[in-house]
């Protein structure tokens, strides 16, 4: 098996899909690895480090796509990269196809065998490949949303923790999973007032039970949501439905309630943002004011930690890598059902029931 490893092209993109340790591992187990030059360096790993675990340096992406069966991946293809992919590979990536129609049509129209790491179940029925840099993301927001709040950069000038004799800043996050419990967790220790909203009353009595009282925890609802909105300086989207296009949960009126300079970080936008007002920013221009909010809506926020990013991110798809190299593909998706349901495309079709329904076709 020949494993590619591209540079990634997305704007600010900072990671890479293997690091020396693994390359180092599946090289052990007999794959081959074809690196594209300086891929790793972003993320602190040298051309000579993958050499010396093994790998063949590729002195163009063309060549890392033309060569490889199995392409690894970080973010999504791009559609510079869509004339590079060959019929009948497999890419294994994240591929957030619900936000990405087009994509997905690419890759139906290659035959693409399309393995979404967001998608992978563990045998808990959690996502293992989503959950680092959902973690990573949820605390990168409070971090953010921090900075943003400055006066010079058009905040309202609020410092989260407060000072003694001045209220602390009002952080409130919309959802309590993965990312949500991480910004949670990010502002409390910053010493902000937290409020978190979740349809899962599990997991609110879970942080209410961890944080004694120091977090408000409420039912998401319009009423619930449109109130503490309006009063917060800082609002986190972190709603997530696996592979699905997320839910509008904050509306535009909602936000014109929202304090001149208070700041807004979308973590849900690789699936579309769950709030109207966001669209997609980039690292290069990362926010932009609508009703004299700040919005931050920067689809891979985990680059601006690359190194911390990427290992988290390998140690998690590591396991299933190795699989593909010691049984082959479709044996390891014959054999592992949660790796299974990371197939999104195959033979022309998208075979993944929320995808499907998200972006309108199934073929």
């Amino acid at each position: 098996m020949i494993i590619g490893v591209p540079k990634e092209i997305k704007i600010g993109e900072t990671r890479v899909s293997m690091t020396p340790s693994l390359c180092r591992r599946v090289t052990a187990l007999g794959a081959k690895v074809l690196l594209e030059k300086n891929a790793g360096m972003n993320s602190g790993f040298t051309d000579a480090e993958y050499k010396a675990a093994g790998a063949t340096i590729a002195t163009s992406a063309a060549k890392v796509w033309k060569s490889a069966g199995l392409i690894l991946k970080v973010k999504e293809p791009l559609e510079a990269e869509y004339g590079l992919m060959q019929q009948g590979q497999t890419i294994f990536t994240y591929l957030h196809l619900a936000a990405g129609p087009k994509l997905a049509k690419e890759l139906c129209r290659k035959n693409i065998l399309g393995i979404a790491y967001e998608t992978v179940e563990g045998v808990d029925g959690q996502f293992p490949l989503l959950k680092p840099m959902s973690q990573v993301a949820g605390r990168l927001a409070i971090q953010l949303g921090a900075y943003f709040l400055q006066s010079q950069l058009g905040g309202s000038g609020v410092l989260l923790g407060g000072i003694p004799g001045t209220m602390p800043g009002h952080v409130v996050v919309i959802g309590a999973g993965n990312s949500g419990a991480h910004s949670v967790q990010m502002a409390v220790g910053m010493g902000a007032r937290v409020t978190v909203l979740d349809l899962d009353t599990r997991k609110l009595e879970q942080l209410d039970t961890e944080y004694r009282g120091r977090v408000v925890t409420l039912m998401s609802n319009p009423a619930n949501i449109e109130h503490a909105v309006a009063d917060c300086d800082l609002l986190v989207g972190a709603v997530l439905i696996p592979a699905a296009k997320a839910p509008i949960v904050v509306s535009r009126s909602t936000v014109a309630q929202m304090r001149p300079g208070s700041v807004i970080v979308d973590i849900a936008i690789d699936q579309g943002g769950c709030i109207e007002t966001v669209h997609p920013t980039s690292h290069e221009k990362p926010t932009y004011q609508e009703h004299g909010v700040i919005h931050y809506a920067v689809p891979n926020m985990p680059a601006l930690v690359g190194r911390t990013s990427t290992i988290g991110l390998t140690q998690a798809t590591e396991p299933y890598v190795a699989m593909m190299v010691q049984k082959g593909v479709e044996r390891a998706l014959n054999e592992h059902k949660g790796l299974a349901k990371g197939v999104n495309t195959r033979n022309g079709r998208i075979v993944y029931g929320e995808v499907a329904r998200a972006v309108g076709f199934d073929s």
